[in-house]
Formats: structure tokens, C-alpha cells, sequence
């Protein structure tokens, strides 16, 4: 993969336009990102956590990943990020509330508010996700396979939104 802006990693630096082995971006990223999102959810749902308190750690833990994902795939990249969860609202609620609803618990006995924290974790793993196909199918740079992906992602992704909205609405 092509870094697209400066960043450091266990201490050797890589520049603008220079290649790095996946390996050393997707692996970190995916486990990091659960970790952090998973403890985001529990705290949003599972434990009295002041709402102040998951604002700040969730909060600064997704700035932090976009500045990391801004050096790593660059602003257009994140621009896709960003549109794709305007249009995945519609996702998000629904796989959030199946995945409450299977510890017990209904999505609308939380305030809005609750949701942020969540909902901008899923946002950026599922973004990452993305970038991993794009990798594993070598579509990066080739505007015909990333068109494919970007147009079979949305389609699964529409897909199973809408199944799982039904399941929970069932």
C-alpha cells in the first residue's frame, strides 16, 4: 500500500507516496480498533459510565484515529469514510440494535446522546474494513476494481442493514 501522508511507525518513518506492507497497518488497526470500540460500547451500554467520561475517551481515541487514517489513506479517502456513514445511519441503527438486543437490550431505552461514541467507532472500523478489501483485491490505484468494490460493498452492506433491520423489527 502507498502511505499518503508522513508517519512514524516503531521509529522508522515513512514519507508521502512511499510503500508499506499492509501487514503493518491492517493487523494493529483492526485489533486496536476493537478493543477500543468494544470497551466504547460496553461503556455506552453496559455500565454507568459518565457520559462525560465516554465523550473524552472515545472522543480522543477517534481523533487520534483520524489523523492516523488521514497519513495512511489519504483525505480523499476519509471523505469516502465520512459520506458513507451519512449514508449508513440507516446500517448503523439497525446492526446496533441487533447486537443489543441480543444481550437483552433495546436500542431506544438510550438517550442519543449514547450513541455517539458507538455509532463513530463503527463508522471508522467498518471504513476499515473497506480499506482491507481494497487491499486484498488489489483494487488501490485501479479506479475500475475500486469502483467494483466501492459498488459491491454498498450493495452487501445495504443487504444485510436491511436484513437485520427486519430481524429486529420481526
Amino acid at each position: 500500500m502507498i502511505v499518503r501522508g508522513q508517519i512514524s511507525i516503531n521509529g522508522k518513518s515513512y514519507e508521502k507516496g512511499q510503500h508499506i506492507s499492509p501487514w503493518k497497518i491492517y493487523p494493529f488497526f483492526l485489533i486496536h480498533m476493537a478493543a477500543f470500540g468494544g470497551s466504547g460500547f460496553v461503556m455506552a451500554y453496559f455500565s454507568p459510565a459518565p457520559l462525560l467520561f465516554l465523550y473524552l475517551h472515545g472522543g480522543f481515541a477517534v481523533l487520534v484515529y483520524l489523523v492516523f487514517y488521514i497519513a495512511i489513506f489519504g483525505v480523499d479517502e476519509v471523505k469516502w469514510m465520512l459520506a458513507n456513514a451519512l449514508l449508513g445511519i440507516f446500517g448503523l441503527y439497525s446492526e446496533i440494535a441487533i447486537l443489543l438486543s441480543w444481550a437483552g437490550k433495546d436500542i431506544h431505552s438510550f438517550p442519543l446522546q449514547v450513541h455517539v461514541i458507538p455509532f463513530m467507532y463503527y463508522v471508522l472500523y467498518t471504513f476499515l474494513l473497506r480499506q482491507v478489501i481494497l487491499e486484498l483485491t488489489n483494487s488501490n490505484g485501479d479506479k475500475a476494481k475500486t469502483h467494483k468494490v466501492n459498488v459491491l460493498y454498498l450493495l452487501i452492506s445495504v443487504s444485510v442493514y436491511t436484513a437485520f433491520y427486519f430481524i429486529g423489527n420481526a
